[in-house]
């Protein structure tokens, strides 16, 4: 686990505490996004990240232009 020194002045050190727990591994299942294939947002404003297309039952991630299909690697 990271802690920040001890002897930092509180101030800095509560938020690097803070900072330091948030970037712990994760301990339970993250919750995606998800919607239906004709409500999927605009794959320029969320390149690089994830989600679930609830119709398709697939995830799909976006490469700045599409959503990919990660079963078959084709575009929605």
């Amino acid at each position: 686990m990271l802690r920040p020194d001890p002897r930092l002045p509180a101030n800095i050190r509560g938020p690097l505490s803070e900072l330091a727990e948030s970037l712990e591994p994760a301990r339970h299942p993250l919750a995606l996004f998800h919607c239906v294939q004709g409500a999927l947002p605009d794959p320029a404003h969320w390149m690089g990240c994830i989600l679930w297309v609830s119709d398709l039952n697939i995830l799909a991630h976006s490469d700045g232009t599409h959503w990919v299909r990660q079963d078959t690697g084709g575009a929605i």
